[in-house]
């Protein structure tokens, strides 16, 4: 067997879930639901098993960015079998983890709103999907035994909103005049009925409120994550983190409480809010959230042409972004903002959908000094162009990897990296200030993933003052979050919310921030005398953007291939 038939076996692999065929980008037909049973679970464990067997076991010639991809296919392959089979309570968490929205509603959602097919075609398949939900419904529960009482609230809150989408699917099928519109609105009909059905019997399931893995859970979670550090290691960053920050915010806040004409008594906490109230968003009438959308828009065109004006980082010329409104089924697990990548598999132009939360109560979420921030972090230089780079690159496998901290820890140096060039020039002090405060989340995300994960309430303490003291995980992760950023309440919930599904990547931001500075720190020892300054910075940004996905740690291989590092591998 030749190295790109492995290669091919891998995608198929990879994309034969119908709703993450969708979110990939390959053409369809979507018109099926994933099968949701344990059997089909089982079956696809072995598949998994054989082909990181033959992965494995290959032998043949491999050039370097052969060698790259066999090693992360074997990385993927080994966390696909370690979350098929990860256990929780004594039974496999799959059995715990209702997920009904996420099945019913991202795919339409997507194909809705970011599908190139002729419409006629989309809405056949989504009509499709729509008119299995009930019996899908019907399996994921006979799958699910004692699920996790959270768990179950997040997903009732979600199937909630999903109504409004298919209110949006009907006006879509009836402005197309599509001939089985009301084919369509009789599915959306069916699906609502069985989704209340579904509410009513989850709620009347037996629940547990345990959700922690163990030690041993958490550590291959983190090793299959691709990062070397041990738990300790990353609680010890993450304390080491918010102790430098509560000391670069000591020195900020005395320029600005001096600024600003404040009481110099004035606390960090106090600054904060007088610089929300400040910096908040201007707009005539406060329910007119459309307005606050467009202030991200005028955003984005002046990012790219500062980062114009200095060539700092390559731009794709075949790539765009669009930014809305969080979709209402959504919203419980997107506290302020998101984005989702170009589809990797879709040839074309590379399109990234960047989701805002903007509710009246969170306004306070989006002012001037936070917007950039947003921005920079979610679209140019951020996650909308490294993923939009990686969804060319040559290797199919580095346009699939889903590398947390090598996104995260990319987009998060860029918030400091920027602010550094002057961007937001007599800003720079208050926005930093305002963004080390929002950023401070990523160090408490460290600890509360650590926690969630192994059930150990010791990673909580950071050195932060709260009360830790309550035996629900998530009171006491919430007080440690909101002592941490100064959160809405709304927003600590739905960052929790997430934390608890989504193990490994919350610790991802401040990982892959260390190792990401780290790396260029040491690019900047190696390369002194001959390559400095802006020059070092771009030949930085281009090789990180063109290399694709990967663990940040494989990046040394990268940049030594390059001939910017030494060949000895010094992780930072």
């Amino acid at each position: 067997m030749s190295f790109d038939s492995l290669v091919s076996s891998f995608v198929d692999f990879v994309t034969e879930d119908p709703g993450h065929a969708v979110a990939l980008g390959l053409p369809g037909p979507h018109d099926r639901l994933s099968d949701p049973s344990l059997a089909a679970q089982a079956h696809k464990t072995e598949r998994a098993r054989g082909l990181l067997a033959r992965v494995q076991a290959f032998d043949g010639p491999l050039s370097f960015d052969q060698t790259l991809d066999r090693d992360l296919m074997v990385l993927e392959l080994e966390a696909a079998i370690s979350k098929l089979t990860r256990r929780l309570n004594g039974r496999l968490e799959s059995t715990q983890l209702p997920r009904a929205a996420e099945e019913i509603g991202d795919a339409p959602f997507l194909m809705f709103i970011n599908d190139p097919r002729p419409p006629g075609e989309r809405l056949s398949d989504i009509t499709a999907r729509l008119e299995a939900t009930p019996r899908w419904l019907d399996g994921l529960l006979e799958r699910l035994d004692t699920p996790v009482q959270r768990w179950v609230d997040i997903d009732v809150e979600r199937v909630g909103g999903l109504p409004s989408l298919f209110a949006n699917l009907r006006g879509w099928a009836d402005h197309e005049g599509w001939a089985d519109a009301p084919r369509l609105a009789e599915a959306c009909r069916v699906a609502e009925d069985a989704l209340s059905s579904y509410v009513e019997r989850l709620r009347a399931l037996p629940t547990t409120t345990e959700l922690h893995l163990g030690r041993s859970g958490a550590e291959e979670i983190v090793r299959l994550r691709g990062i070397d550090l041990s738990l300790e290691d990353l609680h010890r960053l993450a304390t080491d983190y918010l102790a430098g920050l509560g000391d670069d915010l000591e020195g900020l806040r005395g320029g600005l409480v001096a600024e600003h004409g404040l009481d110099p008594a004035t606390t960090v906490e106090q600054l904060g809010e007088h610089l929300d109230a400040h910096h908040r968003v201007r707009i005539d009438d406060e329910g007119d959230m459309d307005a606050v959308l467009r202030r991200y828009e005028d955003e984005r065109g002046r990012i790219l042409s500062f980062i114009a004006e200095r060539d700092l980082f390559p731009i794709l010329d075949d790539q765009d972004m669009r930014l809305m409104r969080t979709p209402t089924f959504m919203e419980p697990s997107i506290p302020a903002g998101a984005m989702m990548p170009p589809p990797p598999l879709r040839p074309g132009t590379k399109t990234s959908l960047v989701y805002l939360t903007l509710k009246p109560e969170l306004l306070a979420e989006h002012t001037e000094l936070g917007i950039p921030g947003m921005m920079i972090h979610e679209g140019i230089p951020g996650h909308h162009l490294q993923l939009a780079w990686a969804a060319a690159n040559p290797s199919p496998v580095r346009r699939l990897y889903d590398g947390a901290h090598h996104a995260e820890g990319w987009t998060t140096m860029l918030e400091d990296y920027m602010l550094d060039l002057g961007y937001l020039g007599e800003l720079t002090d208050a926005a930093r200030f305002s963004g080390k405060r929002d950023i401070a989340r990523i160090g408490a995300r460290v600890a509360i993933d650590l926690f969630f994960m192994t059930g150990d309430k010791g990673f909580l303490d950071v050195g932060v003052d709260c009360d830790l003291s309550s035996d629900d995980p998530f009171v006491a992760a919430g007080n440690l979050l909101q002592a941490v950023t100064g959160f809405v309440p709304g927003r600590v919930q739905a960052e929790l919310n997430w934390y608890s599904q989504e193990r490994g990547y919350p610790l991802s931001y401040l990982t892959g921030n260390h190792l990401v500075w780290a790396l260029k720190a040491e690019l900047a020892e190696a390369n002194r005398g001959r390559l400095e300054g802006l020059a070092l910075d771009r030949a930085f940004h281009r090789i990180y953007l063109e290399s694709g996905n990967m663990p940040v740690r494989w990046l040394w291989r990268v940049f030594r291939h390059h001939g910017l590092l030494p060949s000895e591998e010094r992780v930072g």
